[in-house]
């Protein structure tokens, strides 16, 4: 397969702790490819080595099918998740004094349209927004024309609003044919923005293919959640820690939850069983539920 970005038998190594183990990953081209996993599952340890940050311990990196050189630094784009930008420089004097640093210069007025940087253009770098500033430090990552993007975490601590606006220049900047690579503790923004993900868990990838692949593979049918509150025990008791019909129940800290692959025939069981439906819930499975079966832990939603 082509790809843009591919690593073989990855390896990190700290004294007796193996934070990336013999790690193989292929990104295809124009794509935008979400690392996800629990803290310390390796993530930005596997990124900081692709970008050159970190050396490895053992493996191979390849970009465009060559050992990543000189060109690779040229071509790369990077969001770290914190950066320190200079003081008392108007952000469009910070964007002119990035893009000195290439030989190759992406148009720094489309840059300023594209992420959307006129409100704060001539306002100094340090007193930026939270949105606002993420929204210029991925234009810092694109001031070289970059043919690749690596996004570390980019919207944590933003709030809805703030993330779904950069959500939406993350997307302007796929349809350009740049390729992306993610990470995120945010089960949402991976499967809004990612053609293909890779769960790691210790080092090791656990779980990769699209979202919906991942999720059809792993889950069918419905989850339906059953509030315990104004519920007899008496009445619940025939759900508990048993199979009903096509049925699977759980018992979680307020609910009951049963997962389905039939909600038709559960749904006239539940009624037979006069179960009141106030306050029932019913949902597909979703990345969050994906990630805490793979992982055992949780991801933010």
């Amino acid at each position: 397969m082509n790809y843009i970005l591919e690593v073989r038998d990855l390896t990190k190594r700290y004294q007796d702790h193996l934070a990336v183990n013999a790690l193989n990953l292929g990104v295809r081209p124009g794509i935008c490819f979400g690392l996800l996993g629990p803290n310390g599952a390796g993530k930005t340890t596997t990124l900081e080595m692709i970008e050159g940050i970190l050396p490895p311990t053992s493996g191979v990196i390849l970009y465009q099918g060559e050992p990543v050189g000189a060109n690779f630094k040229q071509e790369v784009g990077i969001q770290f998740q914190s950066t320190a930008l200079p003081e008392k420089i108007e952000v469009g004097e910070v964007l002119k004094l990035f893009s000195a640093f290439y030989d190759r210069k992406a148009d720094l007025g489309e840059l300023r349209k594209l992420c959307d940087l006129d409100e704060f253009w001539d306002r100094d770098a340090t007193e930026l927004s939270g949105g606002q500033r993420q929204r210029l430090l991925l234009a810092l990552a694109l001031v070289n024309d970059p043919q690749i993007i690596f996004l570390d975490e980019p919207t944590t601590g933003l709030d809805p609003a703030a993330r779904r606006k950069f959500w939406e220049l993350v997307k302007l900047v796929r349809s350009r044919g740049k390729t992306i690579v993610l990470t995120t503790h945010y089960m949402e923004e991976a499967y809004e923005l990612c053609d293909e993900i890779a769960i790691l868990d210790r080092g090791v990838v656990i779980a990769q293919g699209s979202p919906n692949k991942l999720l059809q593979d792993h889950f069918q049918g419905l989850s339906i959640c059953i509030p315990k509150a104004g519920h007899s025990s008496e009445a619940l008791k025939p759900l508990q820690h048993q199979h009903i019909g096509t049925a699977q129940v759980f018992e979680r800290d307020d609910a009951f939850e049963v997962l389905t692959s039939e909600p038709d025939v559960t749904m006239r069981i539940l009624l037979d069983q006069k179960i009141p439906l106030d306050g029932i819930q019913i949902r597909t499975k979703n990345l969050d539920d994906l990630f805490l079966k793979l992982t055992g832990k949780g991801g933010s939603s």
